[in-house]
């Protein structure tokens, strides 16, 4: 089941009230969102590359530079799990200095999964045509209120 705050509108992010929620799935079924992803975010350009289904699991890179150089790298998994999907996410430095804790990741359940869209606790990919790809992320301000960030891709010729 899936749930919004009452206060807050997020029109293409959903949450989740509990890991019992999470609806069956398999890798294969988001296997659309492999290839390699490019578009402006913060203030500068967004990579994003995502491989193909191997092993139960999709391995997925970020890469944010601003200004002609590295601001930040996210290393990112889906994985299969208890018969659903979980995105695990890990934040470096441009040094390769890890953000979270040696052991710790950031996890983002299943929410609800179509055949052109994947909604994790938080962030949403979803597909727009052969060569598009959006993402929505809910990050947190300074104030400590939750806002929707959009990432608006374009696949990058091979």
């Amino acid at each position: 089941m899936t749930t919004r705050d009452e206060n807050q509108c997020w029109p293409n992010t959903r949450r989740l009230e509990s890991r019992e929620a999470m609806p069956a799935a398999c890798i294969a079924d988001v296997s659309w969102i492999a290839g390699h992803w490019r578009g402006e975010a913060f203030g500068g350009m967004a990579e994003e590359m995502w491989s193909p289904p191997f092993g139960g699991s999709m391995m997925g890179m970020y890469k944010m530079v601003k200004d002609g150089a590295v601001v930040f790298y996210e290393f990112l998994t889906i994985v299969e799990e208890a018969g659903s999907l979980m995105l695990r996410l890990k934040h470096f430095d441009a040094h390769l200095s890890g953000w979270e804790e040696k052991d710790a990741s950031i996890e983002f359940p299943l929410v609800e999964n179509a055949s052109t869209e994947a909604c994790f606790d938080g962030l949403t990919f979803r597909r727009e045509g052969d060569d598009a790809l959006a993402a929505f992320v809910l990050l947190k301000q300074k104030d400590g209120q939750l806002h929707e960030e959009a990432f608006h891709y374009r696949r990058v010729g091979e």
